[in-house]
């Protein structure tokens, strides 16, 4: 299945290709414990699975992997602090970030309270207005709304001042995060995050929903120590399975440990579509049952986002607590609503940051970093719109927006390459005074600034960038895990791969090539994609191209002829007849 001379050295789009080693030792001593199969071998020894670790991972499951939930620094101080405001009946309110990991988070809390004959408070910040997490107005706020705790999730470990208010006003705040931290907690009620720097957990992977996850589990703990319960008993969180999965792979947390079975279990729990607004929000999109990451994260993720994008930050999370179908499907249109005003703003921008990225790589090929800016450009795409640079053109990218309405300054959004830390350059320069503010990841930061500052931004991230030849070349290359004939692009072996799934941020799904085929019929679909006929040897498959008409790939596709393609092996039903499709993601001259 594999061919040692495969390789492409300048694609369509602009990149390299290599065929992925495997140790022929550990091929061998995996392969038993794959029921003798070859290609799964091949699959996952690079990967760095041992033999014994095979069933973990072809089955994982929550009795093996759950994380222990007093192993989280502040985990059952945080679980005291909100049962006793359970037993007692206190005014307590959830601050959620805006996004699905936020949207998800909170709505587990809200169902746990529920059980128990509670309802929990929400609230959620305005991205334009107020930006990411909590602030003092937002506490104060809720101060004086009565409330008598506040639990922050997936956001919060970072507010400083906003904490300060809360403890001047006297206002309990539990903080449930994920993010990156400095090394000194803020003062805070409880602060549970596996990435603070005296937690011991090891759980620093998992997403904010994973880590409510726990905290259910941590307040089931103590209500059972303490012998009491709920009419009904203690609420089964084995039924917010769905949301924990939701939450982990729309915020692409690596699908490793326990993040791996909350994923596989979960997504067992989605398909069920026991969640009303889940199931109501699918509906809508069409997709009928939810059984795939790609549902999950393609189909339901960015509707639940379009709210805090362009819309109410708040309908997310409400669709995600409701039970009431009525409810459910008034939110799920306007979500889907939101979702296309959102796809046709981020056309808009795209088409103009793409333009103005080509100009700056025409004047400079060897350019390190792509900022694109323009006036009235959603502060709710402008990430989105980053990714796609950076996906086209293999480059740290920038986007920033400002304008009326807008809120009162320039954001911008990065998204980056392997081996550049586009955090670290915007935290640095902010530092030097370049920006207002910002920081960030390795792979993505966020940043403030007056739109004059921007010639200074350029400049500086240009001269920045100037060290990272090597890693921006790295960055072009594009790993074949194995290649296929079109003889074996099968349901079947479409089966085989998926029992090494799920597949997501840090488990990636392999990429295939073929060798040396022929495209014998295009046809353009939807806007901007592409369908294939392939042939070779008497084969024939069909393959899709996403996104790609205006492109280089998209235009040498359409010359059809001979080529070599990479992609991935998808499942396609229609009209009750499955067959395997194949998902370009690149291609070169044969």
């Amino acid at each position: 299945m594999q061919t040692s001379s495969f390789s492409v050295s300048d694609s369509f789009g602009g990149r390299y290709w290599t065929l992925r080693g495997a140790d022929e030792a550990a091929v061998r001593a995996l392969t038993p414990h794959l029921g003798g199969n070859d290609l799964l071998a091949r699959l996952l020894a690079p990967r760095g699975l041992e033999a014994s670790q095979v069933e973990t991972f072809l089955n994982p499951t929550l009795r093996a992997l759950f994380p222990d939930p007093a192993s989280f620094q502040d985990m059952m101080k945080a679980a005291e602090l909100t049962l006793d405001a359970i037993v007692a009946g206190k005014s307590v309110t959830v601050f959620a970030d805006y996004d699905v990991d936020g949207g998800t988070s909170s709505a587990i809390l809200a169902r746990y309270f529920r059980a128990w004959g509670r309802e929990i408070g929400l609230y959620v910040p305005d991205r334009l207005t107020e930006g990411y997490g909590p602030s003092p107005e937002a506490f104060r706020h809720l101060k004086d709304q009565g409330a008598d705790l506040v639990i922050t999730v997936d956001c919060g470990a970072a507010a400083t001042d906003a904490l300060a208010e809360a403890v001047n006003i006297n206002l309990p705040v539990i903080v449930i995060d994920h993010h990156l931290m400095g090394k000194t907690p803020p003062e805070c009620a409880a602060l549970v995050n596996p990435n603070r720097a005296d937690d011991t957990s090891g759980q620093g992977h998992l997403a904010a929903a994973g880590v409510v996850y726990v905290f259910a589990a941590a307040l089931n703990k103590l209500a059972r120590e303490r012998g009491i319960a709920p009419e009904g008993g203690l609420p089964n969180i084995l039924h917010w399975l769905d949301l924990c999965a939701l939450g982990t792979l729309c915020d692409m947390s690596p699908l490793r440990g326990a993040n791996r079975a909350f994923v596989k279990q979960g997504l067992k729990i989605l398909e069920r579509g026991q969640n009303p607004g889940l199931r109501a929000l699918a509906d809508i999109a069409g997709i009928g049952k939810i059984e795939s990451v790609y549902h999950a994260t393609f189909v339901l993720g960015p509707r639940l986002n379009a709210g805090g994008r362009v819309g109410d930050p708040w309908l997310a999370a409400k669709l995600l607590a409701t039970d009431d179908r009525a409810e459910a499907i008034a939110l799920a249109e306007r979500l889907h609503a939101h979702n296309d005003e959102r796809k046709a703003v981020e056309s808009a921008i795209l088409e103009q940051a793409t333009a103005e990225a080509q100009k700056q790589i025409e004047a400079n090929p060897d350019v390190g970093i792509l900022i694109a800016a323009g006036e009235g450009w959603h502060p709710g795409v402008i990430g989105i719109v980053a990714g796609r640079l950076k996906d086209r053109f293999h480059l740290p990218s920038i986007v920033i927006g400002w304008g009326q309405g807008l809120g009162p300054v320039a954001k911008g959004s990065a998204r980056s390459v392997h081996g550049v830390n586009i955090g670290d350059a915007i935290s640095a320069a902010a530092k030097a005074g370049v920006v207002i503010s910002g920081g960030g990841h390795a792979m993505a930061g966020g940043l403030s600034l007056e739109p004059e500052q921007l010639p200074a931004l350029q400049s500086w991230m240009q001269e920045h960038m100037a060290e990272f030849k090597t890693e921006r070349a790295a960055a072009k290359e594009l790993v074949v895990d194995a290649t296929l004939s079109l003889t074996q692009v099968t349901t079947d072996t479409f089966d085989t791969i998926q029992t090494i799934g799920p597949f997501g941020q840090g488990a990636p799904e392999p990429i295939f090539g073929l060798a040396d085929v022929e495209i014998t019929h295009t046809r353009p679909i939807g806007e901007n994609h592409l369908k294939l006929t392939i042939e070779s040897a008497g084969a024939r498959i069909d393959a899709l191209v996403w996104r790609c008409l205006g492109t280089p790939l998209g235009d040498a596709l359409l010359q059809r002829g001979r080529v070599h393609l990479a992609g991935r092996l998808k499942d396609n039903e229609w009209n009750g007849r499955r067959t395997a499709q194949f998902e370009v993601i690149d291609a070169a001259a044969a």
